[in-house]
């Protein structure tokens, strides 16, 4: 395992060259800060961890706050390929510290190639998450990334192939998995509260929005750095309705299900005892937008998957949330935290806790934890990869508009020729890992 980066020059002097430096002082009154010293619950400048931040749309600027109350961080560096959003989070960054150290740039090389940094934050497009990883491993940066991580099945497991040749620390941004309200739910499920599970029915909420991707002439790229952007997608003309709505073009995202999907797979597989597996079988139906215009992936889903214990996965588009039905009860617990039950008496045996999706502290913390540990995260690679790839596997059934059939041992579709060839992408040189 690597060690952790030290963040202050290594100077080494002899002690008769101190002693002669000494000697040259006027002897006066020092006076050290106890926050210097990492005193009085404070931690000393020379053990914090020294953070870079990739992308600062709602959702990772979001993150950058809950990282900025953490006293062993300190945020060096923001880069976006938005101007304005770069100046809003050096902003962020500043207030926060109280001076103007933080510095902007829309390259993610720059970041990479400070020595001072030893982790990333990542929180961009899609199509950027895995790759960025990647590049940050090989610089020596460990690594907390938004889901969902990967664009296809095969660079998800390219990601964690080379997170552990570098011995990365990664975490996914499935902050429900260090979520108590939803550790009460997997665990109570695992250990038998509604029974034996039967089905389990997750839905994703509504999705929409749509228009024509008219060309348009492409800004300043030190306003908006839209060949950067677009990262490892297939060129496109520069147009304001593709970059608004990006999550509902498959050459960006993939839609609905991998965007939230693998939130409550994660979950879902906990209980089930499933972490490291996945279903094997997959079909639905989906409604799809009008063509013509930027959005071509389903807006309204109804999958079906199958384990091979028999116990059935459903996916909708109802209010979001995992329910889970065994052959003595069942236990639901919603986006913002509330759980419910049938019979109540399972929820007589433990207070069951209540906690919002957004809370942000136990997952950001586990991540910092694990840095200093070099231990496995909460949502480690592999973990990120299976909840990942159930939702690629869903997303695919519907796409080819038939049954696929899943070997998660050997991770590719069973005698599908067709399938097995959307387990990878072509990623656009030079925005490749």
């Amino acid at each position: 395992m690597k060690d952790i980066p030290h963040t202050t020059p290594n100077r080494r002097f002899s002690r008769r060259a101190f002693l002669k430096a000494a000697a040259s002082v006027a002897v006066a009154p020092c006076i050290i800060p106890a926050s210097a010293l990492g005193k009085d619950g404070t931690v000393a400048p020379s053990n914090r961890l020294g953070l870079g931040v990739i992308g600062l749309g709602g959702r990772n600027t979001s993150n950058l706050g809950h990282f900025l109350k953490q006293d062993d961080v300190r945020c060096l560096t923001v880069c976006d390929c938005f101007a304005d959003r770069r100046a809003r989070g050096k902003k962020m960054v500043d207030e926060a510290y109280g001076n103007t150290d933080c510095v902007a740039t829309r390259f993610h090389e720059e970041l990479f190639a400070r020595k001072d940094i030893d982790a990333v934050l990542i929180g961009t497009g899609d199509r950027w998450h895995a790759v960025l990883s990647m590049l940050a491993a090989r610089a020596g940066k460990d690594v907390y990334c938004e889901k969902p991580f990967c664009l296809a099945i095969g660079e998800g497991r390219m990601l964690v192939e080379t997170m552990a040749r570098y011995g990365t620390v990664w975490q996914c941004g499935t902050q429900r998995r260090s979520n108590s309200a939803y550790r009460f739910v997997a665990e109570g499920v695992k250990g038998g509260m509604v029974g034996r599970l039967r089905t389990i029915t997750m839905s994703f909420g509504k999705w929409g929005g749509n228009g024509i991707p008219t060309p348009e002439p492409a800004p300043d790229p030190e306003v908006f750095d839209y060949d950067r952007w677009l990262g490892q997608a297939p060129w496109a003309p520069y147009s304001k309705v593709r970059v608004a709505l990006w999550r509902n073009n498959w050459d960006t995202s993939a839609g609905p299900i991998v965007d939230m999907g693998p939130h409550y797979l994660d979950i879902a597989q906990w209980a089930h005892n499933s972490e490291l597996s996945g279903p094997i079988e997959f079909e639905g139906e989906a409604t799809w937008p009008e063509p013509g215009g930027i959005a071509n992936v389903p807006f309204v889903v109804n999958v079906q998957a199958r384990y091979a214990d028999g116990v059935r996965i459903l996916m909708d588009s109802g209010d979001k949330g995992v329910r889970f039905e065994g052959d003595e009860g069942w236990m639901k617990i919603s986006d913002a935290g509330e759980i419910t039950a049938e019979p109540v008496s399972i929820l007589r045996a433990k207070a069951a806790p209540r906690v919002d999706w957004a809370n942000m502290n136990d997952h950001v913390r586990n991540f910092l934890d694990a840095i200093k540990s070099r231990r496995l995260t909460a949502s480690h690679p592999e973990l990120a990869q299976r909840c990942h790839t159930a939702a690629h596997c869903a997303n695919l059934c519907l796409r080819l508009g038939r049954k696929l059939h899943w070997d998660p041992v050997r991770e590719h579709f069973v005698n599908d020729d067709t399938a097995n060839r959307f387990l990878s992408r072509v990623m656009r040189v030079p925005w490749n890992a």
